[in-house]
């Protein structure tokens, strides 16, 4: 059997020893929900009653009388949201499956779910980070009736997922498993799109251009078919075992599809504690789980927003994760993938050379997974090297993936597209920083420019316009971070940035807020820490300061004289106009509560691991 990568196993190592006193108070805790039998069992006639009155008639019964499973749905569906959308039908189909498997199932509740897309630039943006907790805090009231002995979660985009997951750990008692919906079908290619965008942004098309552009790449139900954050979640989901095998990108509607969820429901009702294979989630998932997840985000170029939101889930399952593993990690991954905007290529495209099982597989030889991680599905990753399909009677199987269909798409671990996974943590006078360098030429990995210094994103567009940025320049935009505003991604500024960069300026962009999972070409140290508002030093920077930005060495450094740069007093920054509409007024205790970047972002973290 390959022996696993040392760096591998002491990173692993390394998160198990320092995380040791709240991982054992978290397993003490969920070990302590555990009961014998149906947990509605344990509530009262009259609350059982209430539980079970809607119900169907041969439900009704199961649920009053019955030794049987109850698995509760907890549905991110809205039909605005064309990744959600798909999730509209799939309570009928569960409860059928349920009832065909011997169990019952009821919708637990709904969460909210938010498109970056749909906010990308606007104010609903400074929601959208925190939505995350928002969607944490709503599953946990829909499963805080304990009425359910295992639960599926049905959720894509961006802080949906990751909301969902620390809720399913806060109930770390319950098996849980995640259902994904699939992608939509490919579009106008992303690239295309792109390009599109950057003529739109040098003015050399009008707005009918870029909205047919815009409507013939986004077009139909299912994820958006480039490889951001969305897809990146289902991405982790499988890698970390929770989705069942090769499930995360088979289109929605399609039979496979719905074979993959009632599979996904016959094994919800296998796993609970009435049975012989009880899988709690927070006992499956183990740092083992946590490192598989990182691996994947490098082997696949995946979304830096997963720097914030891998170490908040990780919390809530009593680990500490820091960003030096990221980094660790990162450095002896090599980069598997070329998806959008790392490539040409979309996730449909990805999937059909090979995808998820070719990428796990290939990992997994090479020693740079943790093969005995448990999962869903069983006890370690060797059933994920295979992907799903129907036999001539509709039933399920897999068959392993041993090569890849396209490698301009996707490669071995042996002949990797870059030997690292790309993701660099930059540190010096400014703070701690993430930089994602996988799409990023290697020409563009230093920058050493005068910063121009910004409070606001549409400042920069504004000052591009006026062609105040024609020239070298370290853009900053500060007060973005989470106690400031929320942390919005800035992917707005993205086409501008490039068109500089084309123009043959050098140029990079230097923020204590996000990019995003389709962040690109253009040099972005994001996510630093401490934020200005909190006195980082950012808040100290100056037009015409000398930044220097360097990838290959992970250094962000003010060139400034030491002497100076202490005495230096932090700039200030009036945010009242950003507090306020679009709903921002009711998150205040969230802005208040939020932690650093580093720590993931969150409002949970002190209370979790109290």
């Amino acid at each position: 059997m390959t022996t696993l990568h040392p760096v591998i196993r002491e990173t692993t190592e390394r998160i198990i020893e320092r995380s040791r006193d709240t991982r054992g108070a978290y397993l003490a805790r969920i070990d302590a929900a555990r009961i014998d039998g149906p947990r509605r069992r344990n509530a009262g006639c009259a609350n059982q009653a209430h539980g079970f009155a809607a119900s169907a008639h041969g439900d009704k019964g199961a649920l009053r009388h019955g030794g049987t499973p109850n698995l509760g749905i907890v549905s991110a569906y809205n039909d605005m949201l064309s990744a959600h959308q798909p999730y509209e039908n799939y309570p009928a189909l569960i409860r059928r499956i349920a009832r065909e498997v011997g169990a019952t199932a009821q919708v637990a509740g709904g969460v909210p779910a938010m498109c970056d897309g749909i906010t990308q630039g606007r104010d609903g943006m400074q929601l959208s980070l925190f939505s995350r907790e928002v969607i944490a805090l709503a599953a946990a009231v829909a499963l805080s009736h304990d009425m359910f002995d295992s639960v599926l979660f049905l959720g894509i985009c961006d802080k949906i997922v990751p909301g969902l997951l620390i809720a399913a750990l806060t109930f770390g008692h319950l098996p849980a498993i995640f259902v994904p919906a699939g992608p939509m079908p490919s579009g106008l290619p992303n690239q295309d799109k792109a390009t599109v965008r950057r003529r739109f942004a040098a003015g050399e098309v009008g707005k009918d251009a870029l909205m047919d552009a815009e409507a013939r790449s986004y077009h139909a139900a299912g994820t958006c078919t480039f490889y951001g954050t969305a897809n990146s979640n289902q991405m982790l989901m499988e890698i970390m075992g929770l989705h069942l095998p090769g499930a995360s990108f088979i289109n929605p509607g399609t039979p496979l599809r719905d074979a993959l969820t009632a599979a996904a429901v016959q094994r919800a009702a296998d796993i609970t504690a009435l049975g012989d294979h009880y899988t709690p989630i927070g006992r499956m998932l183990d740092a083992r789980n946590f490192v598989n997840g990182i691996i994947g985000l490098n082997a696949t170029g995946g979304s830096t927003n997963h720097l914030l939101h891998l170490v908040a889930a990780a919390a809530a399952a009593g680990f500490t994760i820091t960003l030096e593993d990221f980094d660790a990690i990162s450095r002896v991954v090599p980069l598997l993938a070329r998806v959008y905007p790392n490539g040409y290529a979309d996730v449909n495209h990805f999937h059909k050379a090979g995808g998820m099982p070719f990428v796990i597989g290939s990992l997994l030889d090479a020693g740079l997974l943790h093969r005995d991680a448990h999962t869903v599905w069983g006890d370690d990753m060797d059933a994920y090297r295979a992907t799903p399909s129907l036999d001539e009677h509709g039933a399920l199987s897999w068959t392993p993936v041993t090569q890849s269909g396209n490698p301009h798409i996707l490669r071995a671990a042996s002949d990797p597209f870059s030997p690292d996974g790309g993701l660099r943590i930059l540190s010096g006078n400014l703070g701690r920083a993430v930089i994602k360098v996988s799409a990023v030429a290697s020409e563009h990995h230093i920058v050493e420019a005068p910063a121009v210094i910004f409070d606001d994103q549409d400042d920069v567009l504004a000052a591009f316009k006026r062609g105040e940025l024609d020239h070298d320049c370290v853009v900053v935009v500060r007060f973005q971070g989470p106690r400031a505003i929320g942390m919005p991604e800035l992917h707005k500024l993205t086409p501008t940035l490039v068109v500089l960069q084309e123009r043959g300026h050098r140029v990079a962009l230097v923020t204590d807020g996000r990019m995003s999972g389709a962040s690109g070409k253009v040099p972005s140290a994001i996510h630093v820490a401490p934020e200005a508002l909190a006195g980082g030093a950012l808040a100290k920077l100056r037009d015409g300061d000398v930044v220097r930005l360097d990838a290959t060495i992970g250094s962000l450094q003010a060139l400034v004289d030491a002497t100076e740069w202490a005495a230096r007093p932090l700039a200030t920054c009036d945010l009242t106009a950003q507090h306020a509409g679009t709903g921002r007024e009711l998150f205040a205790l969230f802005r208040h509560a939020a932690a650093e970047a580093d720590a993931g972002a969150g409002i949970f973290t002190q209370a979790i691991n109290a």
